[in-house]
Order: structure tokens, then C-alpha cells, then sequence
């Protein structure tokens, strides 16, 4: 499974309401889209919990490389950079998917959480350690699912959770980066391996 995020940081004084549009309008359009598990249509508004900035940045969760591949080099990847310039695209390796205890219910609220991998940190005692985070956190009140993946070539791991309304209000910032879920596509959710990705 492979991950995959943009950011495209917009004004201090951008409508926010265009990236609603945008997502109202469009987001149905990845519904069905081969080999995507996921696609979580996420916005920060400056301001609004704790965020510093306005912010549009979609994450992804792919089960194929040739899903990733054709969003990617095809015409809905190509229409954002003709809106919004071609951003920078993060990718991780996904070490594991879990469901949490509200799957299957919308989710509100999503949360990242970046962090460098320090030197000296044995490759697997940090696969260990990310899977038992994804499975604590499943168990919190409204989690519905939750990725945990790690970027090689920076050595950044991140641990992405999405929530459901009854428990996005314990869900605060100081977790991470806190964003709107105004739309999530789920075509192929329930093909998604769950537990360790290898």
C-alpha cells in the first residue's frame, strides 16, 4: 500500500468556500476510482482549531501502484496543477492499516502526526512501535481507521487517523495537525489489508 498527500497552502485571506465547491462539485469524481482505498478531502482554515494557515491537502491511501500511477500522470492530478500549480507530492510506505471501533461511519476530523526517525533506531523495533500506535489508537472513541507509514529516503514516519463526529472532540492539535474531512471516497476500503502491510 502506498500513501500519498499534497498541501497547497493558500492565502491568508483565501475564500475557503472555493476548495467547498471544489470538493462538492469533484469529489464524487474518485467514487470508484481503481485500486484507491481512500481519499480523504482534507482542509485546514487559519484560525480555525489551532491552524496557522488555509489549507487544502488530500491524502490519500492506495492499495496498487498502478491506482497511484494513473491518478497521478492522468487528467483529475493534472486539473489541480492547472488550478493551483503542481505541489509537491509526499509519498510513504505503508506499514499498516487498522479499522477503528467507528469504521464504516463519515469521518469529521482527520490527524497527522510527522515525525524524523532518529539515527540508530532499528528499522524494526520502529515497525513494531507504529503498529502498536495504530492499534492504541483504533480503540479511542471515534477513531475509523488509522495508516501508519514511513518515508525512506527522509526517514519521516507519520500516522494518519481519521474520526467520526461522536469522537473528533477528543482530538485536539496538540495531537498533530488537525483537518476538516470534507469528503472521503472509499471505492476499494474494504480490499485494504488490515494489520502489517507485509
Amino acid at each position: 500500500m502506498h500513501a500519498k498527500q499534497y498541501e497547497i497552502t493558500l492565502p491568508a485571506d483565501y475564500d475557503m468556500d472555493v476548495v467547498r465547491h471544489r470538493v462538492a462539485t469533484k469529489g464524487h469524481l474518485l467514487d470508484t476510482c481503481p485500486g484507491l482505498g481512500f481519499k480523504a478531502y482534507l482542509m485546514r482554515e487559519r484560525g480555525v482549531d489551532g491552524s496557522p494557515v488555509n489549507q487544502y491537502a488530500p491524502f490519500y491511501l492506495w492499495n496498487t501502484a498502478e491506482g497511484l500511477g494513473s491518478f497521478l500522470w492522468g487528467p483529475g492530478f493534472q486539473g489541480l496543477c492547472e488550478d493551483f500549480g503542481r505541489p509537491v507530492v509526499q509519498h510513504w510506505m505503508v506499514l499498516g492499516y487498522e479499522d477503528g471501533g467507528a469504521a464504516g461511519t463519515r469521518p469529521v476530523a482527520a490527524l497527522r502526526h510527522r515525525r524524523a526517525v532518529p539515527d540508530g533506531v532499528r528499522t524494526t523495533d520502529l515497525a513494531a512501535e507504529l503498529l502498536a500506535e495504530a492499534r492504541a489508537l483504533t480503540e479511542r472513541d471515534g477513531a475509523v481507521g488509522v495508516v501508519v507509514a514511513v518515508d525512506p529516503r527522509h526517514w519521516e514516519a507519520v500516522t494518519f487517523s481519521l474520526w467520526a463526529a461522536d469522537g473528533a472532540g477528543g482530538v485536539a492539535a496538540a495531537d498533530g495537525e488537525l483537518f476538516q474531512v470534507l469528503h472521503c471516497s472509499t471505492p476499494e476500503l474494504g480490499r485494504l489489508a488490515r494489520g502489517r502491510a507485509w
